[in-house]
């Protein structure tokens, strides 16, 4: 077999597909975006139909940058927009509804309701994740209870419910699969990551008929095979995970004590904790970080919704900026005498706060105040977001010795100035990959390792390659003064 393998990579905003040669590089790549939908405030949709289009036409496009065919591919790692969930018809395979995104709050209520019954603490226990309507759970109750006749067809057993990559592999299979891997498991709210099954209980209190779930499998696994007439031959499937999953694993954070943060629409930080399953105390989430051969790896995450959706609202709603990736050169420009803060709470708060109702602000204006210290409030909110996950984290976990090295990937970790910034506010090394695609490849090992073609985890460690590492350099009453005014700005935003 060849040591080509393909990775779907299906995000938020766009779907792209990378072909990795043997020595793991990328040598082929296809993206394209796809429509968000805002039906009403709060809310957020895609049309699973134009998602799997553009899986299609991203497969096509990268297999034909890199020259090579179908059957010149081992093996198809999918990594995938976590917690956003589709129902569709069993026999057809045709969605009943738009897929409700991990961003959408609609069901704001519905945890409001479960928390006053006194069930958070048993959704926590036996998941690791708080009630917030982030998780895909409360998406899944929303959609039997609010498209006619949903509820009545899924328990007939004529629905089928997952994630995206259950979707896909659906779609890709022609329906032969219907599966899903231990991380995008473990973000659904009705998972119990303890006993690595669905829960029972859990479902019954959202009144989600468990014939809806797919097969949970381990991150490296058989997920079928795709349909010939898809891209000329079958593909084997043999990876899957949550993106910020397939990230951890990209980064090759296979050591208790590693971190890494993904720098996207939202940021999310993983410190692997091991088969050490933490409790944590400050409101962060425990999770799986991966499931091989059986035996599962747990972390603990922060998750901030906005970080470069912060930067896309500069550019698309304030008009403040003409391309995103300028913004670190204007904030440069900024005048180092005004403090100005913006509190990106555009769909409420998550990590370490869980403010669903909280909404964006900005202090600290003056008559001077332009789109330069705007640029800058924007990237040093994500900073400033990081620094509340860092410091949760080390509350939560003991057995760290405090000395982090922070390992980033994503969009924004090409501004040099983002990546300092950050390095400043933690306070910490910050060390950017040369290969930046981490979340396509972390999938794209799963798929060659399992298919015998890429090396195990030790070795893939050692092929981790430092583009550069950013040190802080800012003095330590300037730290302290900036965190004081954050501190205060998010107090005066949070909602309750």
């Amino acid at each position: 077999m060849s040591g080509f393998v393909l990775a779907i990579d299906q995000g938020t905003t766009s779907s792209r597909a990378i072909v990795f040669d043997g020595a793991m590089k990328p040598v082929g790549t296809g993206q394209k975006e796809f429509t968000q939908f805002y039906p009403a405030s709060g809310w957020v949709e895609h049309d699973p139909e134009e998602i799997w289009e553009s899986v299609l036409v991203t497969c096509k496009a990268a297999l034909k940058k890199a020259d090579v065919t179908a059957a010149d591919i081992s093996a198809i790692g999918i990594t995938n927009q976590r917690e956003t969930v589709v129902i569709w018809d069993r026999a057809t395979g045709k969605p009943i509804h738009n897929a409700i995104v991990w961003q959408d709050r609609r069901t704001a209520a519905l945890c409001a309701k479960l928390k006053k019954q006194g069930l958070e603490a048993k959704f926590t226990r036996k998941t690791g994740l708080l009630l917030d309507p982030y998780f895909s759970g409360t998406k899944i109750a929303w959609l039997l209870d609010n498209v006619k006749g949903a509820r009545k067809r899924a328990e007939k057993g004529e629905l089928l419910a997952g994630t995206i990559d259950s979707f896909l592999i659906w779609r890709l299979t022609g329906g032969r699969v219907h599966a899903t891997d231990a991380t995008n498991a473990s973000r659904t709210l009705v998972y119990n990551i303890q006993e690595n099954a669905w829960d029972a209980e859990l479902l019954k209190i959202l009144r989600i008929p468990s014939t809806l779930l797919p097969e949970v499998k381990d991150c490296a696994d058989d997920f079928g095979i795709t349909e010939e007439k898809l891209f000329g031959a079958g593909i084997r499937i043999l990876g899957v995970a949550g993106d910020q999953q397939a990230a951890t694993i990209g980064q090759a954070c296979f050591e208790p004590g590693m971190m890494k943060s993904t720098y996207g629409t939202g940021c999310f930080a993983i410190l692997n904790t091991g088969s050490d399953l933490v409790r944590s105390k400050n409101r962060l989430l425990t999770t799986i970080a991966y499931r091989l051969n059986g035996k599962t790896t747990y972390a603990l995450e922060g998750s901030i919704f906005i970080a470069g959706a912060a930067v896309q609202w500069l550019r698309d709603g304030a008009k403040m900026i003409g391309k995103a990736e300028h913004s670190g050169e204007l904030a440069a420009q900024a005048d180092d005498t005004q403090e100005v803060y913006l509190v990106p709470a555009f769909v409420g708060l998550g990590a370490p706060h869980w403010d669903a109702d909280a909404r964006g602000a900005i202090f600290g204006l003056t008559r001077n105040s332009g789109p330069a210290e705007f640029a800058r409030a924007a990237l040093e909110a994500v900073a400033f977001q990081t620094r509340d996950l860092l410091d949760a984290m080390r509350k939560d976990w003991k057995s760290g010795n405090g000395k982090t090295v922070l390992r980033v990937d994503g969009g924004m970790v090409a501004s040099d100035w983002t990546m300092q910034r950050l390095a400043d506010i933690l306070d910490a090394p910050v060390d950017r990959p040369t290969i930046l695609e981490t979340t396509a490849l972390g999938a794209a090992w799963l798929a060659g390792s399992k298919a015998g073609v890429w090396p195990k985890a030790r070795d893939f460690s050692k092929a981790w390659a430092l583009d550069r590492r950013f040190k802080s350099a800012m003095e330590p009453a300037m730290r302290t003064r900036k965190l004081k005014g954050w501190q205060d700005a998010v107090r005066r935003t949070l909602s309750k």
